[in-house]
């Protein structure tokens, strides 16, 4: 078990949109390599698009393994066939550095407010079957990440990989963003176990706040172990987010909070 939560197996997560002190490519991945840390997944902003090539270039050289990429889509302004701009990048990116990884896919999810279940569904279902068949053509794979809204839910996940048998497609599940449901968490990970590629992991309490430092909440230690009670072998995110924080230090917190915890897990 311990080796599920050492940095071997961990990957920093949400360590470049909400990094105060805006560290370059370089830097980031030197507070890797200080901290501990061989991989992360990599989640951008517009303004880290002009450095998103450089940046898994140097990680490539640095032996850093890129284990994931964010990619963030609004059906207001994403269709089948023609993304936005900002989102055309990672695919473009990923063809130049050659990097075959896990895509992490997020969906706006007011834009499902206007939508029947069965538009949301059908909407979903052609735009995952879409990015999952690039995303092959590049040697990656599709996972779905549990971003709030229609498309965040864990029985509506489920739908869409169901609708695309063919498909490779995985899930992310996130604890914060499942602050809204966790009555039903013990339901909902189970049904998802099959399709769990990665948890990101995070403090938790049922009055909030949403985001805290592992080990701080009260509710963490035992939604992990009915991770391990399953058998999950997977990785673990831990987070380097807060607005406004610097991830080194945040990274630190939740890790040395996670090892708390760990000791008392069976």
């Amino acid at each position: 078990m311990a080796h599920l939560f050492s940095k071997s197996n961990l990957i920093p997560w949400s360590i470049v949109g909400f990094d105060v002190k805006e560290r370059t490519p370089i830097q980031r991945l030197e507070m890797l390599e200080r901290l501990g840390y061989t991989q992360y997944a990599y989640g951008y902003r517009p303004k880290h698009i002009p450095t998103m090539l450089q940046e898994w270039q140097l990680a490539k050289e640095k032996n850093i393994k890129i284990k994931a990429v964010w990619l963030y889509i609004n059906l207001y302004k994403d269709k089948v066939g023609k993304l936005r701009s900002d989102a055309e990048i990672v695919f473009e990116n990923l063809k130049k550095a050659d990097l075959k990884t896990q895509i992490w896919v997020g969906f706006y999810p007011k834009y499902f407010d206007n939508l029947t279940d069965a538009e949301s569904l059908e909407q979903s279902v052609h735009m995952i079957s879409y990015l999952s068949k690039r995303a092959k053509k590049l040697g990656c794979k599709i996972a779905l990440y549990n971003h709030g809204g229609w498309f965040g839910k864990p029985e509506n996940q489920l739908r869409i990989i169901k609708a695309l048998p063919n498909e490779d497609l995985g899930v992310v599940f996130n604890f914060h963003h499942a602050h809204d449901s966790l009555e039903a968490y013990s339901k909902n990970i189970k049904k998802l176990f099959p399709y769990l590629w990665s948890v990101s992991l995070n403090g938790i309490k049922a009055e909030g706040p949403k985001i805290i430092t592992v080990g701080k909440g009260n509710l963490e230690k035992q939604m992990i172990q009915e991770l391990l009670n399953l058998n999950y072998t997977g990785s673990f995110n831990i987070l380097g987010h807060v607005k406004g924080g610097d991830p080194e230090i945040i990274l630190e917190e939740n890790y040395k909070g996670l090892q708390k915890i760990t000791t008392q897990l069976e």
